[in-house]
């Protein structure tokens, strides 16, 4: 008997008639994807797509793992959800594990679902803990959709939804390509800008300063990596003020900048620590790390972060086996080789294209950002979605950041375990797309 067609109008029609819209405005991408493979996805008409952002900047070790694959049957048949009181093996496993990978400092673990949550955590462990309220962030943050994390987050989301947590302080994002902070010779002067802007955040705070939370590479905020000495300039300020220092890991971690912790490249170590996409491999596993004598504290004040899904075997097991993976087979290492070939392969692109202004980023996180020409009638955010949209149709997804301080950027972060061949195979779907596409060059 034939496989019976699939139904593709039928589909988006009862997509559409029955399905809540959550991207701000944007449409679902109308391709449907019905099995994905290591670095490959399938649609429903057969295409082969290479999946260039690793879904959701997640599945690290690529889609169907066989090793994750048996971790998750093995516990979906033995220990897959307990009422959150009880604390399992894998559980305690994985966040010892975990911590031998981290600084001696952070040692306590909470095993969570999302990213947002477990910054969600963090902000409230370290509200606690300082006896404060006031969150700093920066302009171009994304930490999350739920209240404290989207409270923190400035690159979109905030009009229309009411009241943000009280407290909330902004520090310009460090892009050295927009800032209006310069040296003498024109150069970025970073600390200036940096030191300014906490000028206006005391000016602003009614003593109740908690903490800074921050990514080491912003993502969402156009793949923007922290100048040398920022991190450490920025820990001394929230010294100075008795601020807790939260470091964002959720797309860095777990090696995919090439270290197995971004914070490692410049050798700060955060009060709190906050992982998700890439602990998980796909599945919903984040967690929030700190320190003994920061746990021992809110421990004794009544710490609650209590909730349905705080320490599920299932998740634990899965984060525990991914660590493993990624220590065993060196991927950070592999993280930094794939993504010096990506790089350079994106920078000769650059040298065809005007289009494209800067690449950016560090082992597998790359940023493309693209700009209009002097003479467009076109924004630069038109001319990356049509880019965008040429590479889905050549089989090539890609992910483009929308801000309106900047131009589209394309975030590239494939799976740690994408072949040679295929990182070749999509530079060069990348460089016929930009050829193909009206705007690219003048």
């Amino acid at each position: 008997m034939p496989a019976p067609t699939f139904d593709s109008n039928q589909f988006w029609s009862d997509a559409d008639n029955h399905l809540i819209r959550y991207s701000g405005g944007g449409d679902f991408v109308r391709r449907v994807i019905v099995k994905a493979q290591g670095s490959l996805m399938i649609d429903s008409e057969g295409n082969e797509i290479i999946d260039w952002t690793s879904g959701q900047m997640s599945s690290m070790l690529g889609h169907g793992n066989q090793e994750i694959v048996q971790v998750v049957n093995d516990s979906m048949s033995t220990l897959d959800h307990l009422f959150s009181g009880f604390i399992s093996k894998p559980v305690v496993e994985a966040s010892k594990f975990l911590s031998s990978l981290l600084p001696s400092k952070l040692t306590k673990v909470q095993f969570l679902n999302t990213g947002a949550e477990s910054n969600e955590c963090a902000l409230r462990m370290a509200k606690l803990y300082t006896g404060k309220h006031e969150i700093v962030s920066f302009s171009s943050s994304w930490h999350g959709m739920t209240q404290a994390a989207a409270a923190a987050t400035y690159s979109a989301g905030r009009k229309g939804y009411g009241p943000n947590s009280p407290g909330q302080f902004v520090l310009p994002t460090p892009n050295p390509h927009r800032s209006r902070f310069r040296n003498a010779d024109g150069s970025y002067d970073w600390e200036a800008e940096l030191n300014f802007g906490f000028e206006l955040i005391d000016c602003q705070s009614t003593g109740n300063l908690a903490a800074a939370i921050v990514e080491p590479i912003l993502s969402s905020g156009g793949v923007i990596e922290l100048p040398h000495g920022y991190m450490q300039a920025l820990k001394a300020h929230c010294e100075k003020r008795g601020m807790l220092l939260i470091i964002d890991e959720a797309q860095t971690g777990v090696g995919r900048t090439g270290d197995m912790f971004a914070f490692e490249h410049e050798g700060v170590v955060p009060d709190i620590l906050t992982l998700s996409k890439t602990l998980g491999c796909g599945l919903p596993v984040a967690a929030t790390i700190t320190s003994a004598e920061i746990e021992q504290n809110v421990f004794e004040k009544g710490f609650l972060f209590y909730t349905t899904h705080v320490s599920d075997p299932l998740c634990a097991a899965v984060a525990l086996k991914a660590m493993e993976i990624v220590t065993r087979d060196q991927l950070h290492l592999r993280a930094r080789k794939l993504g010096k070939i990506v790089k350079d392969g994106l920078l000769e692109l650059q040298k065809k294209y005007k289009c494209i202004g800067e690449v950016r980023g560090r082992g597998l996180l790359l940023g493309v950002e693209i700009i209009s020409g002097p003479d467009s009638t076109e924004s630069a955010q038109v001319l990356g979605a049509a880019i965008s949209d040429r590479c889905m149709d050549l089989g090539l997804s890609m992910n483009i950041v929308r801000l309106a301080h900047m131009g589209g950027v394309f975030r590239i972060a494939p799976p740690l375990t994408i072949s040679e061949e295929l990182v070749e195979k999509a530079l060069d779907l990348m460089d016929e797309a930009f050829r193909t596409t009206k705007g690219t060059t003048w």
